[in-house]
């Protein structure tokens, strides 16, 4: 269905095109839809791959194709997805007359320098990009900017040109007065003329003639060249009081400088080309930046480090959902977590915390967290983390590595204001950004275009990707995902020192990157070294039950190449709250250390078991019980005790005041070691529970506009706009005075609609028929009938690229085609 707005485009495309053919004597193309009609089918299909969005819907004819094409949002998405020489081509279009020839185009792109090699050569590519993409339409002689491109890209005063030119000496003049024109020439030098349209045509003149203008310039005052100077490149505005200096009389006197308002004045496009050397770019840029300096790795380095950082990253995930698997952080009431979780997640992981919001992103987005949906929602780990676990180290790196290049959250943005000023939070609901999948290819992309190992400044990659796609507007959002990406590789492992990996490489290409990280990531160990003074370090990663077993008993210390463990009372403990004995702890150190158990540690697990478990605590409100009546007497002498409002009911019991859980520490801050029990008077083994989601979904990424169509999809779409076309511009041959000549739907009798398809039937012709579907929506159609039965008609339905079924009583009307279309 065609839009009132495509409708109203679409009228002046056609206003436009009868214009252009009464000045062009009829020369073809008249319009981007003949354009586009000359076009072979690659050629519309290359339009329809670049500029998506035309085709949703697909458009019924190619009248309307071109009409959509210039909708100024489907303009406004084709103009930002330029590089910077094809935007550049397009701006000086914009400032060019129209049409504009191949040679005025030229010139303002290389100016006094025609014989620049590098824009000679890039042109003609610039131009290509433009004309595949239907903003540039028109013979070389006379190449036209589409008019919404135009508008966009033209000088105004509240929208200055990129080019920083002003307007044309006809544009700025339109209500200056007849005598003030006719003062300007003869201030100027200029005869007088018998209209204003021959005084602008005429000042104008001199402006574009460079022998003339240059004699003008001559003889103006010192201070006036240097106005004109620092007006030349814009931008064009300037003001003016209203008693100007004599050498600001001097250009307004000679409309080098024309009034656009009470005290406002403007640099005339002409005048400024001339300044300029008739370029419309200071910098015309048709090559790509460079990227350097490039510094050079081993590439069996780059792929060592990167390994390296890649294990670690499974190790931090993984310790961040173990943490959040038994006391999952709260979602925020707008989603998201809060500051202070975010705080607490980068403490226990050592991390700042921008990292530790993209590790929970990370994790959010590959599918192993999400919230539980509860009551009091809470962060957890899903399911499929336990699946997850249970992969080969490096397929968990894959699963992660790709669930982020395909991402479309922005970890680097939790912390930042939104438009509104309100503080978006990691794994909130805005922090979605379409951009990000494409940037972070590009810029592995780019590195994957440097010799194996080797790395460019961050610098060199931004100011690439800002050529291949010119930020326009304020916020420069690929720059931050483009830094954000490198950033975030790095800490992934997909790069090393900068450089890209060979496993990185491969989950670019989507060619097997496990496969190639497996021989380059380290083995697990199964062994630590145990010292003298209290600590145990384990010379690399450790298997899993080992790692996990040995967090409970000691507190990891540092981390690094060797993670260091210390042994302390308060580990200890916690190994036997969890259920285990000073037995078990000595004969699980024995076998994974590599050196004796020092005597220190011994001493110190003895210690710990002999005093744990001598008080228990149950539920009275809570009780405390020992079979040493001495220490309960020693407890209740002790003034620390005094907020337990403890009381003996037998010599071995006493009752509190207090809870069971404020009982147990209570008495650890006091220094004791007790355990808690169950009402069968057994000890309480103190494991947290794990906590999992319930079935989850990853989230999806957020796309970009409409995903690019395949070649099957395109190749139907040519074909139903080619039919479409043809039903709509195929010369009619009525049969009767019902059917119209306007090349409105045509208008038949049951009777003669009947007839004609039948006599179409055995002549083997095609026919042109209006059909109302069973929406009540009105088309037209080119169908080939092969037989009419039963109130039907089957036919080859050119639009639809198909056989199909037709109602007869659906059709309003049929007419046959001209002999040349039949």
């Amino acid at each position: 269905m065609t839009t009132s707005r495509e409708r109203e485009t679409q009228r002046e495309t056609q206003r436009e095109s009868q214009e252009t053919g009464r000045a062009t004597g009829g020369a073809a193309p008249r319009t981007l839809a003949e354009e586009l009609r000359a076009r072979p089918d690659d050629a519309l299909s290359g339009l329809l791959r670049a500029r998506p969005d035309l085709l949703n819907p697909v458009p019924g004819d190619l009248t309307q194709l071109a009409t959509r094409a210039a909708t100024r949002a489907s303009v406004v998405r084709a103009l930002d997805r330029l590089d910077r020489f094809a935007l550049q081509a397009a701006e000086a279009l914009a400032v060019a007359p129209d049409p504009c020839p191949y040679g005025t185009l030229a010139g303002l792109m290389t100016g006094d320098d025609p014989d620049d090699p590098r824009i000679a050569r890039e042109l003609p590519r610039a131009l290509a990009t433009l004309r595949t993409q239907a903003l540039v339409w028109g013979a070389d002689d006379r190449l036209r900017l589409v008019r919404t491109a135009r508008e966009l890209l033209a000088p105004a005063p509240a929208r200055p040109s990129a080019t920083g030119l002003g307007p044309t000496v006809a544009e700025a003049t339109a209500g200056t007065s007849p005598g003030r024109l006719q003062e300007l020439l003869a201030a100027a030098g200029l005869p007088a003329t018998h209209d204003p349209v021959t005084a602008v045509t005429a000042l104008t003149g001199l402006f574009e003639d460079r022998t003339r203008m240059g004699a003008l310039l001559a003889g103006a005052p010192e201070e006036a060249a240097a106005v004109l100077e620092r007006l030349a490149w814009g931008p064009p505005y300037g003001t003016v009081t209203a008693s100007p200096a004599p050498h600001l009389r001097w250009l307004l006197d000679r409309g080098l400088l024309l009034p656009t308002g009470p005290g406002s004045v403007v640099l005339p496009r002409e005048a400024a080309l001339h300044l300029r050397a008739g370029r419309a770019h200071r910098a015309p840029e048709p090559l790509p930046p460079e990227l350097g300096p490039v510094t050079g790795h081993a590439a069996r380095l780059v792929d060592a480090t990167a390994a390296g950082q890649a294990f670690t990253a499974l190790a931090t995930v993984e310790e961040l959902l173990a943490d959040w698997e038994t006391a999952g952080p709260l979602v925020l009431r707008a989603g998201g977590l809060s500051v202070r979780d975010l705080k607490r997640a980068a403490t226990v992981l050592d991390v700042p915390e921008p990292t530790a919001a993209f590790w929970a992103e990370l994790a959010h987005a590959a599918g192993l967290l999400a919230s539980d949906g509860d009551v009091d929602e809470r962060y957890a780990p899903t399911p499929a983390y336990d699946e997850w676990l249970d992969l080969p180290a490096e397929e968990r790196w894959t699963r992660l590595a790709s669930a982020w290049l395909a991402a479309t959250r922005t970890a680097g943005l939790a912390g930042t204001k939104d438009a509104r000023g309100r503080t978006l939070s990691a794994l909130g609901p805005e922090l979605d950004r379409a951009p990000a999948p494409e940037v972070r290819r590009r810029v592995l992309a780019l590195l994957a275009g440097l010799p194996a190992g080797s790395a460019v400044p961050a610098d060199a990659l931004l100011a690439r990707l800002a050529w291949e796609r010119p930020p326009r507007g304020g916020d420069d959002l690929r720059a931050r995902l483009a830094r954000w990406t490198l950033t975030e590789a790095e800490l992934l492992g997909v790069t090393g020192r900068g450089a890209l990996s060979a496993h990185g490489r491969a989950l670019l290409e989507d060619a097997g990157p496990a496969a190639v990280l497996a021989p380059l990531l380290p083995e697990p160990l199964d062994h630590v070294l145990v010292q003298a003074d209290l600590t145990a370090v384990a010379p690399g990663p450790l298997h899993r039950p080992l790692a996990q077993r040995l967090g409970i008993l000691a507190d990891v210390e540092s981390k690094g190449g060797a993670t260091v463990y210390r042994f302390t009372p308060e580990s200890v403990r916690r190994a036997l709250d969890a259920g285990q004995t000073a037995s078990d702890l000595t004969a699980f150190l024995t076998a994974h250390s590599r050196t004796p158990l020092p005597q220190p540690l011994l001493y110190l697990i003895e210690d710990v078991a002999r005093r744990h478990g001598r008080l228990r605590v149950g539920a009275a409100s809570s009780y405390l019980r020992c079979d040493d009546e001495a220490v309960l007497a020693e407890l209740l002498a002790d003034r620390r005790s005094a907020p337990l409002r403890l009381r003996r009911l037998a010599p071995t019991v006493l009752a509190a005041q207090v809870a069971p859980d404020a009982l147990l520490d209570g008495l650890r801050a006091m220094g004791y070691a007790p355990a808690a029990e169950s009402t069968a008077g057994d000890v309480v083994v103190a494991r947290a529970d794990v906590h999992r989601t319930p079935p989850r979904t990853a989230p999806a990424p957020v796309p970009e506009g409409p995903p690019v169509p395949d070649g099957t999809l395109l190749g139907a779409a040519v074909r139903a706009i080619r039919a479409g076309d043809l039903a709509a511009t195929a010369e009619r041959r009525p049969r009767t005075p019902s059917a119209p000549a306007d090349g409105g739907l045509p208008r038949t009798t049951s009777a003669e609609t009947l007839a004609t398809m039948q006599a179409a039937v055995l002549t083997g012709s095609a026919v042109w028929i209006g059909f109302v579907n069973a929406d009540g929506a009105a088309s037209q159609r080119v169908i080939a009938p092969v037989r009419v039965e039963g109130g039907f008609v089957t036919a080859y339905d050119h639009t639809a690229d198909e056989v199909r079924t037709f109602p007869l009583h659906r059709i309003t009307g049929v007419a046959e085609l001209a002999d040349e279309h039949a």
